[in-house]
């Protein structure tokens, strides 16, 4: 970095992959660290109070130590390439739709995707009181009013967020929730005071984001670990431990729990509880019960589900806890060593970088955790011989959903027979629980859609029978959605509206119920409004696009199709929905012709090549994406999945089968992923692996037995020959 006269000038590398000089406009961030922004695209008649695509630079400054650091990704040590989405060019480090909304007052992003440029603008560059109080007009006009005495009516014109009543502190707590959480936008300018469900849906616990027993894994913020606390389901707020002005904690010692956990003899604050000298570290209530992880490599953050350390858990699931994390990261553990060098190699700075390793298979890392982890469980024993702390816990049902374990559906079902779990445990299962393999799942799906108390349950089960199949016909129960979520097309909470009416889409319009129709509408258009609200990323238009096609609109489908590919280029998605519409209205046109030949367009066959050609240009472009993103995921099945999909339409069978070989490794009890298997290799003639895919499926979902019975056959008729004939 340097001056140019009064400018600010970095010199490095471009969108092109060369490197320039760019203008630095702004600076981003306070404490502990400062990133730098570089603005494109400002059109030349751009007003001067709009903002143009800013990004961000990985060049930063450490405020505490003083120093420049390269902004690593996490878990990416090699250079990125200037297409890469984590390049400091590319949308993944862009302010307008990655940083600005929590970090400005009243920010309007206003991005137009038919000129793919933004015109930003915000009421105030920072957090002001209007961000969390609402606006502020009515309270200055009270404030100004000639009478000595507030308005009854209205009384401070400002949310109520100080109350100690119940809707007081979940009315805190929402409005400090937008900020302080994984979520996605419902629908846009929230208010502080207003119901956070009605304006965002929260990111449930996911093996990419939380840990298996809902500790903090990646940068997920504060509210989905809090609203899993006792602390939550006792009443307690934001602003009981935290000032929310000074934005400090209270206390910046053990009086910041002991102010209100105040028992005879000091119960917790004392050795006798904690086993740690006085004023040491492992005598912190927070270091034992809130551990800290660090983002973006100088950001700790403290998980918030306040939980009792859980050694024991950690030898069952392979879960985090506070009594290994400290003694590994100042390096006192009794035999946690590597090689020499393996630290170094592995890239490991933190205890969630060992985590991490062991989950993707690192095997001394994970001999080692389990060292140290059975070491902290025997202590924990010696000194909490009577704990009640040593039970079943929900992250045991998760790890078996996550693992998809067979037994995974009555695990998870067992869960809801748990009065204590909290609701987004409850509702992170539900969406791994498959209702076409019990009446019961069914049963606990269709229990939660009516779950007076808890939206995010209800969305799950939404969720959960969105794909479902029925165990009998294997078709989608239309009545099942017509009638069990359609009524949730009128519900309070608008997060559960439109999540219901994505899902109702699916349903065949003759089946609408017409006292729903009505609904539905609304519910579609505040879907499309919350959705728009996101207009400069690809998965909102591929949303609608699929959406779109769901009611019968092709065209706007495609338009749909066509932004997501303009406003992302490099985007997995739009490209191959775009290819499959074409290709079924090519059909839907030669079903037409071949019935109604004088009623089809006079260009009927123009048309139906155009489509095919389109279709075919469109999936070999594709094909380049879903390479690339195999690449750099090699063990996720899903995205596996899809690059063996898009190698069988480009004609590429035995690559194919290769790829589809790998992801039945990854997961072989996903059913779709077996029937794409069996299916495959039946059209290559290798009935015999096919058989015993077939076989396994069967044992998961009977539906499939006519697979079985068709393979046999076709083994009988066509028998292998003898070393002999050979």
């Amino acid at each position: 970095m340097f001056r140019r006269g009064e400018k600010f000038i970095v010199n490095t590398e471009g969108e092109d992959g060369e490197m320039h000089d760019f203008e630095i406009k702004f600076v981003f961030g306070v404490d502990p660290l400062q990133q730098y922004l570089v603005e494109f695209d400002r059109l030349a008649d751009q007003p001067d109070e709009e903002i143009a695509r800013l990004q961000v630079l990985r060049v930063s400054w450490d405020t505490t130590n003083q120093r420049w650091f390269h902004l690593d990704p996490p878990d990416v040590h090699e250079k990125l390439a200037p297409d890469d989405d984590l390049h400091w060019t590319g949308i993944a480090q862009r302010w307008n739709n990655m940083c600005a909304d929590c970090h400005s007052t009243n920010l309007q992003k206003n991005f137009d995707p038919n000129t793919n440029s933004y015109h930003t603008t915000f009421s105030e560059i920072n957090v002001s009181c209007e961000t969390c109080h609402g606006p502020g007009s009515v309270h200055v006009e009270l404030a100004e009013a000639k009478s000595l005495f507030w308005d009854r009516k209205h009384g401070y014109g400002l949310p109520k967020l100080k109350g100690k009543d119940a809707k007081s502190v979940e009315r805190q707590i929402q409005s400090c929730a937008p900020c302080h959480s994984r979520r996605r936008i419902v629908h846009p300018d929230f208010s502080g005071g207003d119901s956070f469900h009605d304006h965002f849906a929260s990111e449930p616990l996911r093996p990419e984001t939380y840990h298996k027993d809902g500790q903090i894994m990646d940068e997920v913020y504060v509210f989905g670990s809090f609203i899993q606390s006792k602390m939550y389901h006792k009443g307690i707020k934001c602003s009981d431990c935290h000032d929310p002005h000074s934005v400090r904690v209270k206390y910046d010692d053990n009086r910041l729990c002991t102010s209100c956990h105040q028992h005879p003899q000091k119960k917790y604050d004392t050795p006798a509880h904690h086993h740690h000298k006085p004023g040491s570290k492992g005598a912190s209530c927070v270091e034992c019960h809130m551990p800290e992880t660090t983002y973006m490599a100088v950001d700790p953050r403290r998980d918030h589900s306040l939980r009792v350390p859980r050694p024991d858990l950690s030898l069952k699931i392979g879960t985090p806890n506070a009594c290994v994390k400290c003694h590994l990261e100042d390096d006192i553990t009794p035999s946690a060593k590597l090689a020499d060098g393996r630290k170094e190699e592995l890239h490991i700075k933190q205890y969630i970088d060992w985590i991490r390793l062991a989950y993707d298979g690192e095997e001394d890392v994970s001999q080692q955790l389990e060292t140290v982890n059975r070491w902290a469980h025997e202590a924990v024993l010696e000194w909490y011989p009577d704990s009640k702390h040593r039970g079943t816990h929900f992250g045991e049902a998760l790890h078996s959903a996550w693992s998809l374990n067979e037994q995974s559906n009555d695990d998870i079902i067992e869960l809801f027979d748990d009065p204590d779990s909290p609701a987004i445990a409850k509702a992170s299962a539900l969406i791994w629980l498959d209702p076409s393999r019990s009446s019961d799942a069914l049963d606990v799906i269709l229990a939660s859609l009516n779950n007076p108390n808890e939206p995010q349950l209800r969305v799950a089960a939404i969720l959960a029978l969105q794909g479902y199949r029925d165990v009998n016909t294997n078709q989608s129960p239309f009545k099942t959605l017509r009638n069990k979520v359609m009524p949730l097309l009128d519900d309070p909470v608008r997060s559960v509206r439109t999540a219901a009416a994505q899902v109702v889409s699916e349903v065949p319009q003759q089946l609408w119920a017409s006292e729903n129709r009505n609904s539905l509408t609304k519910a579609l258009k505040e879907l499309e409004l919350g959705l728009l609200v996101n207009n400069d990323r690809a998965a909102t238009h591929l949303t609608l696009g699929s959406i779109y096609e769901n009611l019968g609109r092709p065209e706007q489908a495609e338009t749909a199709y066509r932004l997501a590919i303009q406003v992302e280029p490099n985007a997995t998605g739009p490209r191959a929905n775009l290819a499959e519409l074409y290709t079924r209205l090519a059909e839907n046109l030669g079903r037409q012709y071949q019935q109604a030949p004088q009623q089809a367009p006079p260009n009927t066959q123009q048309l139906i090549q155009g489509y095919m050609i389109q279709a075919e240009q469109l999936r070999k472009a594709e094909l380049t994406n879903f390479e690339r993103d195999a690449s750099y995921a090699p063990n996720n099945a899903a995205v596996q999945y899809r690059y063996g999909l898009a190698l069988y339409r480009d004609g590429q069978s035995e690559a194919s089968v290769k790829i589809l070989r790998r992801v039945h490794e990854l997961e072989p009890r996903t059913p779709i992923y077996m029937i794409a298997l069996s299916r495959l290799l039946q059209s290559l003639e290798d009935y015999e692996e096919a058989l015993g895919i077939a076989e396994k499926l069967v044992e998961i979902e009977p539906q499939h037995q006519g697979l079985v019975e068709e393979l046999r056959n076709q083994i009988q008729a066509n028998p292998s020959p003898t070393p002999d004939e050979g």
